[in-house]
């Protein structure tokens, strides 16, 4: 029994009604990313043709009314091949799609939709036929209500675009992604991965948060999916955190007592005392309320110069004006020569000249000759006075 009891496998129960798959196999890989999208084609259309006819029109500005006129000839030929009809109505200023008897693709008029809004909002008909692939979509992110002053929209929406369009062109190489600022709104198109990321970028922009940051955040992104390793590990640790620059009071003190208390403790550890913050002192609660300031007329009043006359009023007014300007030179000199005297040099000792040297030599010559002279006179009055002596003693 001990055996049969070891023997027996044990079955999860949230897997007992599980059965194995035809796809379940070693030479088939089991990531959905990578598994092959066929095109669809007319054979794959079992229901054959549309019960109803949709169509979709969207309006264009003026402005694109000559490109558009030049360019329908490419845009009818590539609806032609999904067997899609369009329409260019240059009176309403308008251009619509709509399906025919032929069309066998049921999501190709969606695709054709988005290709007359790209078309509208200035995108180029070489890149606006682009959106017919089926691994490329398109969003159109609408920027013009982020903003209220109109200068700080024109800023914002030109830091998308960065100097010589660098910002954008790093965009659109960590993407994989066309973007295309024009107006009031952003068109962007590519896989639907990166569309979030340049959407996430755009509308941050516009919040006052430089793409920079998000562009930094993709390239280390980048590079950390090259190593398997960490495939299935967090990245929050190699993503930079970049935090406001405006805090709140609380956030502020609460920083700054953890800055104490780290400091508090090193120096516990180095035997030194901790450092004490003075709390400033509560005023005592009185429930009055503070005594009432006087009115600008009650000041007058104990001046006297409400009882003054209107000529005699602005007289003085002008007076304590000139007062006013002359103290305010004065202050305004002595605080020009304060701030000159750290830029006066201080006296320092020139070098003396070859002349200064000359002479300075010719002193010392000249100071060692009399001298000598001075002690030979002394010897030779020495001698004098000694002769004289002996004279007397002789005498």
């Amino acid at each position: 029994m001990a055996a049969q009891g070891e023997d027996a496998v044990v079955i999860n129960k949230n897997k007992r009604f599980r059965k194995d798959k035809p796809w379940d196999t070693d030479d088939i890989d089991q990531l959905f990313s990578q598994w092959k999208i066929d095109k669809f084609t007319d054979a794959d259309n079992k229901g054959g043709t549309f019960l109803d006819e949709s169509s979709f029109a969207t309006l264009f500005p003026k402005y694109r009314e000559k490109y558009l006129r030049e360019a329908w000839g490419v845009v009818t030929k590539a609806l032609d091949a999904h067997h899609v009809a369009c329409t260019l109505d240059l009176i309403h200023g308008s251009m619509s799609v709509r399906t025919t008897r032929k069309t066998y693709d049921p999501y190709i008029i969606l695709k054709a939709r988005d290709m007359i809004k790209l078309l509208a909002r200035g995108v180029a008909v070489g890149q606006a036929i682009k959106i017919l692939d089926d691994d490329v979509a398109c969003d159109i992110i609408k920027i013009g209500n982020t903003v209220r002053n109109k200068e700080r929209f024109v800023k914002r929406r030109q830091r998308i675009i960065g100097p010589d369009g660098s910002t954008l062109k790093a965009i659109e190489l960590l993407t994989q992604c066309y973007v295309m600022v024009q107006g009031s709104t952003v068109s962007v198109m590519g896989p639907y991965k990166s569309l979030k990321e340049v959407r996430r970028i755009v509308l941050d922009c516009m919040r006052n948060i430089h793409p920079i940051y998000r562009i930094k955040e993709l390239m280390i992104k980048r590079e950390l999916a090259k190593d398997p390793k960490l495939a299935n590990e967090s990245w929050d640790r190699f993503l930079p955190k970049f935090r406001r620059k405006h805090l709140k009071t609380s956030e502020k003190t609460a920083r700054k007592n953890e800055r104490l208390d780290a400091k508090n403790v090193e120096r516990s550890a180095a035997g030194l005392e901790p450092i004490k913050t003075a709390k400033p002192q509560k005023k005592p609660y009185t429930p009055f309320p503070p005594a009432q300031l006087p009115r600008k007329v009650d000041l007058q009043l104990e001046s006297g110069e409400y009882f003054l006359k209107p000529t005699e009023r602005k007289r003085r007014e002008e007076r304590e004006r000139k007062q006013k300007a002359c103290f305010q030179t004065e202050a305004t000199a002595k605080r020009r020569a304060e701030r000159a005297e750290a830029f006066v040099a201080p006296a320092e000792a020139s070098a003396p000249t070859v002349e200064a040297k000359r002479k300075r030599k010719r002193r010392e010559l000249g100071a060692e000759v009399d001298g000598e002279e001075r002690t030979g006179e002394g010897r030779e009055g020495k001698k004098k006075k000694k002769r004289v002596r002996e004279g007397g003693d002789i005498i």
